[in-house]
């Protein structure tokens, strides 16, 4: 039973297998069980890769399915195509494209498992080029911000030496009246005169308008700060709403740019054993010398061929013989002088008919 299963599997006829050799049988056996598992294997790394793309296991399992049903089918059908003949080069010539093919076939089966033997190392580097996006992206959204944010913390600034300059001058002031009372400066008179009363009134209209400015200034520089507190704010939502994207940087995708940044010869191996295994088949029907199932296979083609030949010559000559016989038989017609008279009797009454309605209608015309 599953001998016959693994015959089905290899594409061949099994109604012939049955009585071929022992050896006949189990080579295809072996093609047909190459076949299959090749099959799953391409199930396998395909639910894996569906995985990483719907993160549910109930709709990678699904098409996986679908997928390694497809790849069977392919496989089965390459591997069924390729016939024995006395010529190799023939045959190689005719199992070309199907190679190419089986190469095409190991290279998409490959890949996934590829993703999953070298996991680890795929999530490390993915891990890397998370952290550079997750710093390249704060480094764009702070370039949106930090050109205000320096221009409002430079307004601060100003308004802040401002006042310090105006605390500079009022202190200068101070100094200038309390000299000009102790007699170090100005006038050198000791005493409250009309000089010191002058620059008095003038160091309390300064220290007035200090006193303003303060007041103007903190408020100015109270709202600048809130601004600046808010761009920060709308700068830190804008990295945390961000940054969900950068964490989900592990598709498909990003798993194979990863898989190419790792050393290539594990890879290489890797491929070359799935090539190995999808060729398998094909290389075994190459190599393989032609055997009792060839030949009676191509026994049985043969035959059709033959019949069908057969049958479109013996279509071939039916239709000649036919317009043979038909020209014969009008030919003798045209000398029957019964079949003329007929033929002129309602050729007359033709004519006759078309002469009454042309008639007819020459009437109505006239009126």
């Amino acid at each position: 039973m599953l001998q016959r299963f693994f015959w089905m599997c290899s594409g061949a006829d099994t109604d012939i297998l049955n009585n071929s050799s022992k050896a006949e049988q189990t080579k295809f056996a072996g093609i047909g069980t190459t076949v299959f598992f090749t099959a799953v294997m391409a199930t396998i790394a395909a639910s894996y890769a569906l995985y990483t793309v719907f993160d549910n296991h109930y709709t990678s399992v699904f098409f996986g399915l679908i997928w390694g049903l497809l790849i069977f089918n392919l496989d089965r059908f390459i591997v069924s195509t390729i016939k024995k003949n006395d010529n190799k080069w023939k045959e190689i010539w005719q199992a070309t494209p199907r190679i190419i093919l089986a190469v095409i076939i190991a290279i998409v089966i490959a890949k996934p498992l590829e993703l999953k033997i070298f996991e680890k190392e795929i999530d490390q580097v993915l891990l890397e080029q998370k952290n550079e996006l997750t710093l390249a992206n704060k480094v764009q959204i702070a370039n949106q911000y930090t050109p205000e944010i320096n221009s409002l913390q430079n307004d601060i600034t100003q308004l802040k030496n401002e006042t310090s300059t105006k605390e500079e001058s009022v202190d200068s002031l101070y100094e200038t009246y309390i000299s000009e009372a102790e007699g170090r400066k100005g006038t050198l008179l000791l005493g409250k005169g009309p000089v010191y009363k002058e620059k008095r009134d003038k160091h309390d209209a300064g220290l007035l308008e200090l006193k303003e400015l303060k007041e103007t200034n903190k408020q100015k520089i109270t709202n600048k700060e809130t601004q600046i507190a808010s761009l920060i704010a709308e700068q830190k939502n804008q990295e945390a709403t961000t940054q969900p994207i950068i964490d989900g940087f592990d598709g498909l995708m990003a798993r194979i740019n990863a898989l190419n940044s790792l050393p290539w010869l594990p890879s290489f191996f890797i491929f070359l054993l799935f090539l190995a295994i999808e060729t398998s088949p094909i290389l075994a029907k190459l190599i393989a010398p032609k055997g009792a199932y060839d030949f009676k296979l191509q026994d049985q083609e043969d035959a059709v061929k033959t019949w069908v030949k057969q049958k479109v010559h013996q279509r071939s000559q039916v239709l000649k013989t036919d317009i043979h016989i038909n020209e014969e038989i009008y030919s003798d017609l045209t000398e029957e002088e019964e079949l003329y008279n007929y033929k002129r009797k309602k050729a007359r009454e033709l004519l006759q008919q078309q002469a009454d309605a042309f008639h007819q209608s020459q009437q109505k015309v006239i009126g």
